[in-house]
């Protein structure tokens, strides 16, 4: 309880923008809820729990809102998830040290930065047969659930321009696709994780009831009219503070 007795306000205000924003384009927000739980000074060992159990109930919303507008697509989403279920589940089970977890953070989260900050919609689309595609989403999709499984996050910030470069869909496609892909990897991760750190849930309660009311609206926006890129660079500025803490926990 002592993360929310000093940060009752602040933090459910912060993780309720987060999943606003982030579900809006299919995205769970795990990055971000761990990104600030980092910044908070949270346990390394409860924040991947919370992260994923926050994907899940962003993800579900996500899933929920995109597929009754008939944006999901499951010859896109299944080589994805082939790989990415098994290997989230893994990545639950491995009992990693406090400095290898803040070294996969800190990779993860630079690449995240690099994500938002970087890349550039330019509208090209890979051009490879149906077979090239499919193996390469097999070997993406068990990179994002490994790291899924060790971290948290959910992968869909990588995974949804992928899918646009890679010509499997269009925006809104890929946002559905995000979203039921961080769903299933997030409940795999979630099971293998709840054999080996169980936390107590309820004490996050305020955390994941902003997640759910911010992620409600923003799947709600984002799957009819809502587009939010602006806004995820600006909360990119968290990622960018998690980064530069978690250089100070590894060198200084």
């Amino acid at each position: 309880m002592e993360i929310i007795s000093y940060l009752d306000f602040i933090l459910p205000l912060l993780f309720f923008l987060v999943a606003l924003v982030y579900s809006s384009v299919g995205l769970g927000g795990g990055s971000s809820y761990t990104a600030i739980m980092i910044i908070a000074g949270m346990s390394t060992m409860a924040i991947p729990m919370i992260s994923l159990t926050l994907n899940l109930v962003v993800s579900t919303l996500g899933s929920v809102n995109f597929i009754r507008n008939k944006h999901a697509r499951l010859n896109i989403v299944a080589p994805f998830l082939v790989s990415a279920i098994p290997m989230s589940y893994i990545g639950g089970s491995l009992q990693v040290s406090k400095h290898v977890f803040l070294w996969v953070m800190l990779i993860s989260l630079v690449g995240v930065a690099m994500r938002i900050y970087l890349w550039k919609d330019t509208g090209i689309k890979a051009i490879l047969s149906n077979r090239k595609r499919i193996v390469f989403s097999v070997i993406i999709g068990s990179l994002l659930g490994i790291l899924s499984g060790i971290v948290g996050i959910g992968g869909g910030i990588y995974l949804v321009p992928l899918i646009i470069v890679l010509g499997l869909g269009d925006h809104k496609q890929a946002a559905a696709t995000g979203a039921v892909f961080v769903w299933m990897v997030s409940v795999s991760a979630l099971i293998s994780r709840m054999q080996y750190n169980s936390i107590d849930l309820n004490d996050y309660l305020p955390l994941i009831i902003s997640v759910f009311v911010g992620g409600f609206i923003g799947s709600y926006l984002g799957s009819t009219r809502f587009n939010a890129k602006q806004m995820e660079k600006f909360l990119g500025i968290i990622i960018l503070i998690a980064i530069l803490l978690i250089i100070k926990k590894l060198f200084y």
